[in-house]
């Protein structure tokens, strides 16, 4: 089986090609697949298909003719994934496999169909809108933190650090505990510190987030798009841009004055190669 890693800033997947949906993909596959001993390792793993061959994308072939099948380290299926979004995108024009039109390329996930636009070095796309909804707590071992939930596609909970805790200092090697009445199908959960200010950006914050499904990842780009949302809106901004720094580097949020959403950052294709699937069982 033919496989791609990549990356959008140490967010790392397994691309596979499957593009006209011949593929099983099982939860016991994929997570065997992101093993990082004993198969291929990442954070998830986007199957490549076409919209049309693919029963949850079907409706939307005539908007976007490719589907991003995403599923978590541990085979769970994901709404959506904003760094591997971009890295879907990347895949796709290395390999000839899409052209950007004028109005950028559109691409259909579980969260919608979302449009991409491509320059150098980084891909710009324009998410699903950020929605603040509720307040919540996240609690690691005795700390319990405020947050905010927020709606991306997927929900994550955003939780500010403050009283001098440290946002190195966070043990996120097991999940926070959060409201399983608010979250019932889980949750990804942002810790966030304010930084230093960035030129030519509104508002510069640094971010740790535990995904469900995956743990700590080195960035999460849905998770970054929910810190930007409430970063601004604690600023007090109706649009701007948030640098958002996550361990693997920085994306950039910014809120329109069209109110559109739209996360920046890099995309990286490392490696194609073969995988036995027989030795992964």
């Amino acid at each position: 089986m033919r496989f791609t890693k990549g990356h959008g800033t140490g967010n790392d997947f397994v691309l596979l090609p499957d593009l006209d949906g011949e593929l099983e993909l099982t939860p016991g596959f994929v997570a065997a697949l992101c093993d990082r001993r004993r198969g291929i390792g990442g954070d998830g793993v986007i199957r490549v298909v076409r919209s049309a061959k693919h029963p949850e994308a079907a409706g939307y072939a005539g908007e976007a003719e490719w589907f991003m099948d995403y599923h978590n380290s541990d085979g769970s299926v994901a709404e959506m994934c904003g760094n591997g979004l971009r890295v879907f995108v990347r895949y796709l024009l290395s390999n000839g496999l899409a052209t950007p039109g004028p109005a950028g390329l559109p691409v259909a996930t579980r969260a919608g169909v979302l449009v991409t636009v491509v320059s150098d070095d980084t891909i710009s796309a324009r998410m699903t809108p950020a929605r603040v909804y509720a307040g919540s707590t996240a609690t690691i071992g005795a700390l319990t933190v405020p947050g905010v939930a927020v709606d991306t596609g997927n929900p994550h909970l955003v939780c500010g650090l403050h009283d001098g805790v440290k946002l190195s200092a966070l043990d996120l090697t097991r999940a926070p505990l959060h409201d399983a009445a608010l979250f019932p199908a889980g949750v990804n959960v942002e810790f966030v510190e304010t930084a230093e200010p960035v030129d030519g950006l509104d508002l510069h914050v640094r971010m740790r987030v535990h995904e469900r499904g995956s743990g700590e990842t080195e960035s999460c780009g849905t998770g970054a798009l929910a810190v930007g949302a409430v970063a601004l809106r604690d600023a007090g901004l109706a649009a701007g841009s948030v640098a958002v720094d996550v361990r693997g580097g920085r994306l950039v949020v910014t809120h329109d004055t069209d109110g559109d959403w739209w996360l920046a950052g890099p995309a990286v294709l490392v490696a194609d190669g073969e995988v036995d699937p027989a030795a992964l069982v």
